[in-house]
């Protein structure tokens, strides 16, 4: 092998990269992990603050993978760079709002900026063949090679039998021949391996954890947009999204209604952000309200909270309505019958 080589590896915390990182150390070369946050790949989230999620393991599966590997993974916060490939993405949104070939391009183009800095070679990356219907087919890898700057110093181990030798390979740094050539959308062969590598517990081998890739999520990010007249979000609405019923009865404010104990604990720690309603004649929900809203928008918040409350078929229910200044008023409403929501405000 000569001169020891470098590598720094993309750590998505799926099977794919860990495996992909494994199959290059068993070559004996060094590895480095880098997982880039964008606000929109956090897992671990949603199930983390649920009750109904307790039996699942709460972590960061990026920062799993990396002690699996044994390697050292750098995080880094790519939050705001990230608004312009969500806003403006050259090759367009998938399916829903995610800008797939664009991420890739933009993430490989920061790492290939990672390596010429810190003096590693090459770069890894857990891509299939036709995985993915948007950034791993046959006819956009090489697109996201020249459009990236990474060039041929980009290895898929997985996949390298099915596309050109790479500068690793060519050099000799990688045995070809120890490689894969994986395809498709089935993850069987991935699996299969993780067994060979004696890989018991990984994270879900399909879908990805990118919420832009989500259908409603999709939605409450358009409807945010829309209600705000502009595309623009900050790291504290993109993690709201992913908690709690979104109900929009006006085009000027939302209410978002904690569907169990967890979300409301977390959706209370904005309470001087935004206001709130909280249950207090019956067990029920807690509840924020985004947007500018008067004595009227309350109270049909109220109601709205109240028929997913304990006291929905009550003739009249007793909530706490609290401003950002933390102002509190009681309030006694009728609760809204399920046909008095119609399916329109329900993001």
């Amino acid at each position: 092998m000569g001169e020891s080589r470098k590598a720094l590896s993309l750590i998505s915390g799926g099977l794919d990269s860990l495996l992909a990182t494994k199959v290059v150390q068993q070559q004996g070369i060094y590895v480095e992990g880098i997982n880039y946050f964008t606000g929109f790949c956090v897992e671990g989230h949603t199930h983390a603050i649920r009750k109904r999620d307790r039996a699942r393991p709460k972590r960061n599966n990026a920062l799993w993978v990396a002690e699996q590997l044994g390697i050292k993974l750098h995080i880094v916060d790519i939050v705001d760079e990230y608004k312009d490939i969500v806003f403006n993405p050259r090759y367009g949104y998938g399916a829903n709002l995610n800008p797939c070939l664009d991420c890739k391009i933009f993430m490989l183009h920061k790492a290939a900026e990672w390596i010429d800095a810190n003096g590693f070679d090459f770069v890894i990356t857990g891509e299939v063949v036709g995985q993915r219907p948007k950034s791993q087919r046959k006819d956009t890898m090489p697109l996201v090679q020249r459009d990236s700057g990474i060039g041929d110093r980009l290895l898929r181990p997985l996949s390298a039998h099915n596309l050109p030798p790479t500068l690793p390979e060519r050099e000799g740094w990688i045995d070809r021949g120890r490689l894969y050539g994986f395809s498709g959308r089935s993850r069987k062969p991935q699996m299969a391996l993780a067994a060979e590598f004696g890989f018991e517990d990984y994270a879900q081998p399909a879908g990805g954890c990118c919420f832009l890739t989500d259908a409603n999520y999709s939605v409450k990010l358009q409807d945010l947009w829309q209600s705000r007249g502009e595309r623009r979000y900050e790291l504290d609405d993109i993690m709201l999204l992913k908690v709690g019923r979104h109900i929009r009865p006006r085009s000027h404010f939302k209410v978002i209604v904690s569907r169990e104990q967890g979300e409301g604990n977390f959706l209370s720690g904005y309470r001087k952000q935004y206001p709130s309603l909280n249950m207090i004649s019956h067990g029920g929900p807690f509840a924020l309200l985004d947007g500018e809203v008067d004595a009227e928008d309350v109270e049909l918040a109220a109601r709205i909270v109240g028929r997913y409350s304990q006291g929905r078929d009550a003739n009249e229910v007793e909530l706490e309505y609290c401003t950002r200044d933390g102002n509190k008023t009681p309030l006694r409403v009728r609760p809204m019958n399920a046909d008095e929501i119609p399916a329109e405000w329900l993001l």
